[in-house]
């Protein structure tokens, strides 16, 4: 999945129902509210709530600091 996919724009959040980012070159969804990662196989998001992951606090910090270093890069 690319970061200029028009279905990043629909795809939410199963669990809040709100908008996940794209982290490259990892190709998960992550939502920084929930603190919950969904993996990305073979180009298809994993959407369901089990398939998501729950991130520590120190993993939380490191991926909101990706999130901001990819929204500076042209």
């Amino acid at each position: 999945m690319k970061p200029d996919d028009p279905l990043l724009k629909i795809l939410v959040c199963p669990l809040d129902k709100g908008p996940l980012a794209l982290l490259t070159p990892e190709d998960v969804l992550y939502n920084p509210r929930l603190r919950r990662r969904y993996p990305i196989l073979d180009g298809i998001p994993q959407l369901l709530p089990s398939s998501g992951e729950q991130v520590t606090d120190a993993e939380h910090t490191r991926l909101l600091r990706r999130l901001t270093d990819q929204d500076r890069r042209p």
